[in-house]
């Protein structure tokens, strides 16, 4: 996986995909109960793809149905550890396997630079699961300290039927993410997609299966939210939902949660990064280069997108112009050439939406120092890089969520200012801190708002350390780590009487 291949040859292996079109449901795939169908569209030219199973309530009913009996049924609930384990790492080397398959797929539907799937998204997707499969028979229970006469055991035990519901920015990366351990604890999965993109899930599905994942285990429904993720979040024996997406959305599980069984809701949702520049920071251009790939990794359409870069007055000018230069190395065009950056926009809704905040940008009296305009690029959906300056912390493109190919450049007078900057939002998931003094590394970055600080560099950390959010970034819990795994399951106590 780690050599490209040529523009042509990843054309060829897109023609010749055979595609999943319907979901999977015990073990099989199957059509939507009523027959619906909607279109999977490719971003970078227009057309359809092909036609995918639109599940509604009584596909979600089918699915918890036997999710549940499959899980009470304990062949992958009650399995041993070791077990389980065997088969969710044989799952990872399967989808290892199928990795380029994989990631032309993900090309297609999702309009991600084909370089970013082989070389990012793939690799990290087979680390995740193969991670989490490690875990599965190294996660210890606990004995309390209650004297000689009684046996205090703390256990931990899987929740039941599990619904997670998938963003479209990083499909395959999210599935792993979630579905490493809620596997691992031994729970039944279901998984809603994103609509636009739905097929590299549907195609991991069959893969679990190969690995001895038991039929039931792991199900996918493709369709709308409303259609199958509402019906999720208000299903009595659905046990917990974890979701990453919108903040809006995040919210309304939180009432399905209220309104039915009360099951746990984990949320990952929406954030509006900083990069905070300090005036000692040192090596601006690997300063730039970070601030670049923060902001337009995945053309912007990412909740860790750095899109406000605060800078110390003294530096802007300079880091300015290092900005500019390294902007001119992400080229914008057919996804399936690797020598492109960036790819097309995910949709026509959110191409509108991202080119609105580009007007809204101007209007406001922002000043565009690159980009601003939507590139032709036959019936694909393409907008140039965007960089703004003079943006002050009232005007729209530094307060909502934008999630495109745009960021954004605010003066900062002094270390204290560029840090009310950064924290004057309303979201918290990701900050980079740039600094060459330990001691304001460590100050700073404890003062950052945000669930994962990155020091001298743009990271969300690794597998090993946990994600998730402050404010209204994120509630419930963490995804990666070992406490991605504490989501899944619920705790009990054993109390034993010696006397």
């Amino acid at each position: 996986m780690s050599e490209l291949l040529s523009t042509e040859q990843y054309k060829d292996i897109a023609a010749g995909l055979t595609l999943p079109t319907k979901a999977f449901i015990n073990g099989v795939y199957v059509d939507a109960i009523d027959g619906a169908t909607m279109a999977s569209i490719n971003p970078a030219t227009g057309e359809e793809i092909t036609q995918i199973a639109a599940c509604k309530a009584a596909d979600v009913d089918l699915a918890v149905a036997n999710a549940k009996a499959t899980f009470e049924s304990g062949v992958w609930s009650k399995l041993h550890p070791s077990e389980r384990k065997t088969a969710i790492a044989k799952l990872a080397s399967l989808i290892e396997e199928n990795a380029l398959e994989l990631a032309v797929m993900e090309t297609l539907e999702a309009g991600k630079p084909i370089h970013e799937c082989v070389l990012t998204d793939l690799p990290e997707t087979v680390h995740c699961i193969a991670w989490h499969a490690e875990a599965t028979d190294k996660l210890y229970d606990q004995l309390s300290p209650s004297g000689d006469g009684a046996v205090g055991m703390v256990v931990r035990e899987p929740l039941g039927v599990v619904a997670c519901v998938l963003p479209w920015n990083f499909p395959l990366m999210m599935v792993a993410w979630k579905l490493g351990p809620a596997l691992s604890a031994g729970n039944s999965v279901i998984v809603k997609p994103a609509e636009t993109t739905s097929m590299t899930t549907l195609r991991i599905a069959q893969l679990a299966i190969e690995a001895g994942i038991p039929a039931g285990v792991f199900n996918v429904l493709p369709g709308l939210g409303p259609d199958v993720g509402e019906p999720l979040g208000m299903h009595e024996d659905v046990q917990v939902v974890s979701f990453t997406g919108s903040t809006a959305t995040g919210r309304r599980f939180l009432e399905y949660s209220a309104r039915s069984n009360l099951k746990r809701i984990v949320l990952e949702c929406g954030g509006k990064s900083p990069s905070v520049v300090l005036a000692d920071a040192e090596n601006l251009d690997s300063v730039a280069e970070n601030i670049v790939n923060a902001a337009l990794w995945n053309m912007g359409q990412n909740c860790t997108a750095n899109s406000r870069i605060i800078i110390h007055k003294d530096i802007k000018a300079e880091l300015t112009t290092k900005i500019l230069a390294e902007m001119e190395n992400w080229k914008t065009g057919d996804p399936m050439n690797p020598e492109h950056m960036l790819g097309s926009i995910i949709s026509r809704p959110q191409y509108d939406k991202i080119m609105n905040y580009i007007a809204i940008g101007k209007e406001q009296g922002a000043k565009v120092l690159a980009g601003g305009e939507a590139i032709t690029i036959g019936d694909g959906l393409f907008i140039a890089p965007t960089l703004f300056d003079n943006v002050t912390s009232d005007m729209t493109i530094a307060i909502e969520e934008i999630f495109g190919p745009v960021f954004s450049l605010m003066e900062a007078e002094s270390d204290e200012h560029a840090l009310a900057l950064a924290n004057e939002t309303c979201y918290g998931l990701q900050a980079s801190l740039y600094t060459a003094n330990v001691k304001k590394a460590h100050k700073y970055a404890r003062q950052l708002q945000a669930g994962t600080v990155s020091v001298n560099c743009f990271s969300e950390g690794d597998i090993s350390t946990p994600f998730g959010g402050f404010k209204l970034s994120g509630f419930g819990g963490r995804d990666n780590s070992l406490q991605a795994h504490d989501q899944y399951t619920d705790v009990k106590t054993i109390w034993l009487d010696l006397e």
